[in-house]
C-alpha cells in the first residue's frame, strides 16, 4: 500500500484537523514507514500457526447468582428528591 497525498488529505479531513504543508509531508512519510513496516510481517511464514485471539487466558468473573436481602423501600426513597406511589418521581421525557 503507497500513502499518497490525497489519503493524507482525506485523513486529515476525517480528523477534523489542518495540517501545513510541511505537516502533511511528515505525516505522509510517517504513515508510509508504519505501512513498510506491517508489509514486513506479510513475509512471515505462518501456515500452521493458530490466531491468537486473547493474550491471557479469560475466565468467566461473574459472581454466583443468588438471591440475597435487599434494602427497603423506605430506605431506598429515603434520598429521592421526589417521590410518587412508592417509586421515584421524575420529569416526563417523552411527549
Amino acid at each position: 500500500m503507497t500513502v499518497d497525498r490525497d489519503l493524507v488529505l482525506e485523513l486529515e479531513s476525517l480528523s477534523a484537523i489542518a495540517l501545513s504543508e510541511e505537516e502533511r509531508a511528515a505525516a505522509q512519510a510517517d504513515l508510509q514507514g508504519m505501512i513498510d513496516r506491517f508489509d514486513k510481517l506479510d513475509e512471515l511464514d505462518t501456515e500452521g500457526v493458530e490466531p491468537l485471539t486473547y493474550v491471557f487466558p479469560l475466565a468467566n468473573v461473574m459472581r454466583e447468582d443468588a438471591v440475597a436481602e435487599s434494602i427497603g423501600i423506605e430506605a431506598l426513597l429515603a434520598n429521592a428528591k421526589r417521590v410518587k406511589d412508592g417509586a421515584f418521581a421524575v420529569p416526563r421525557a417523552v411527549e
